[in-house]
Parts: structure tokens; C-alpha cells; sequence
């Protein structure tokens, strides 16, 4: 089989729009963008988000009702959601640290560095932090993406959802997450899909980039 580049894989994925009941993502699969998830770049090396793994059937039938009833989270097999933290907090940011010394040893400057870290992000508003946490997750829905195109396994990003009661479906308050963006994974059904022979369409490279030489 000939390997795609990964333009040929970014031109392959689509929003999937319906998918196909039958088929399932196979583990290894899986296991391969959960870890490209896990590998994401996020600010400061915090990773402030989790993703949760839904295959339960009663729950991702909850979800959906909770998503203006997007079919795919039911049809798919696997549903991720990407929870970021409620808010920055010393404890978090202590956590970040002692997995750094973990694995790096005690570097110089390290413990200045996120104490900085600390002092500017626990005093804010916890919105404030919540939204920079959110974009972290936003990071690694993009990546995630990637990673499911690159194992051929149809994706379909989703922000049209009732948080609160996603958070409270999942147990997410108390834990002190909030739900951001869902993930399906799953298989297109090339017979019913509506989206499927539609071209792929983008703004051109002259509208979208500008060179700054």
C-alpha cells in the first residue's frame, strides 16, 4: 500500500457527517491518536486538559441528546472529549513541577520559572484561566485530527454542545474540568453521507497568507 503524504491524508478527512454503526476503530488505532493527543505541545508544558475515552453507549446517547442530537457520537464507536482545568491553581502548577524534576532531574532556574508561572496565573479570574486552558485543548484537537487522518479513522470536531450539561453527564465539575470540544472517531458510510462527494473547498494560499519578508 502506498503511504499517503500528508496532504493527500488532510485532503482524505472531511467533517465526517454520518458514519457507519458497523465499524469500529480498532484499539491500536486508537491507542495511536490518544497518544499523539498526549504528545501535543501546550503552553509551559502544563497540559491543562484531559480527554475522556466514551464508548458506553447510554452515556454517548446522552451526549448527543445534550448535542442538538449530532448522530455521529452515537454511530461512531469512540467519542473524546477534551476537558480543560476549571482554573489554574498552585496545586496544578506544583504537579507540572515535580513531573518536570521526575524526568529532567532539578534543573536550574526551574523552580523560579514556574513560581513565576504561579504568580501570574493562580490571582486571575478563573474564566480568564479557564479560557487559556481551552486553548491548550484546542492545540491538541488539531493535532488529534491529524493523527486520525494519518490512521485513516474519520473525525469529526464538534463545539455544538451544552457544556453544563456534558460536565454534569461526565462528572466533570468535580473533578474540576469542563467539557470543550467532542470528538467522534468512527467509519464514513460512503452510501449515506451527503458530505462525502462534495470538493474540499479553502480559501486560496494568496488570500489566506501573507509573506513578511
Amino acid at each position: 500500500m502506498t503511504h499517503k503524504s500528508l496532504i493527500e491524508q488532510l485532503n482524505w478527512r472531511y467533517a465526517t457527517k454520518k458514519m457507519d454503526p458497523a465499524k469500529a476503530v480498532p484499539q491500536d488505532k486508537l491507542d495511536a491518536i490518544v497518544e499523539a493527543i498526549r504528545m501535543a505541545p501546550t503552553s509551559s508544558g502544563t497540559q491543562p486538559f484531559e480527554l475522556l475515552v466514551v464508548t458506553n453507549p447510554d452515556l454517548r446517547q446522552k451526549v448527543c441528546e445534550a448535542a442538538r442530537g449530532q448522530a455521529q457520537i452515537v454511530e461512531g464507536s469512540h467519542l473524546l472529549v477534551f476537558a480543560a482545568w476549571d482554573n489554574y491553581t498552585n496545586e496544578r502548577i506544583d504537579d507540572v513541577t515535580r513531573l518536570l524534576k521526575e524526568e529532567r532531574g532539578d534543573l536550574p532556574m526551574m523552580d523560579a520559572y514556574y513560581s513565576n508561572l504561579k504568580a501570574n496565573y493562580v490571582p486571575r479570574d478563573a474564566e480568564v484561566n479557564y479560557a487559556h486552558a481551552a486553548r491548550q485543548a484546542y492545540i491538541a484537537l488539531g493535532v488529534a485530527l491529524v493523527a486520525a487522518a494519518e490512521q485513516e479513522v474519520d473525525s469529526t470536531p464538534m463545539e455544538g454542545f451544552d457544556s453544563v450539561e456534558v460536565d454534569r453527564i461526565l462528572g466533570l465539575q468535580a473533578r474540576g474540568l469542563r467539557s470543550v470540544v467532542l470528538m467522534p472517531l468512527g467509519y464514513r458510510d460512503p452510501q449515506s453521507d451527503w458530505l462525502l462527494p462534495m470538493k474540499k473547498v479553502r480559501k486560496s494560499r494568496d488570500a489566506m497568507v501573507t509573506e513578511i519578508g
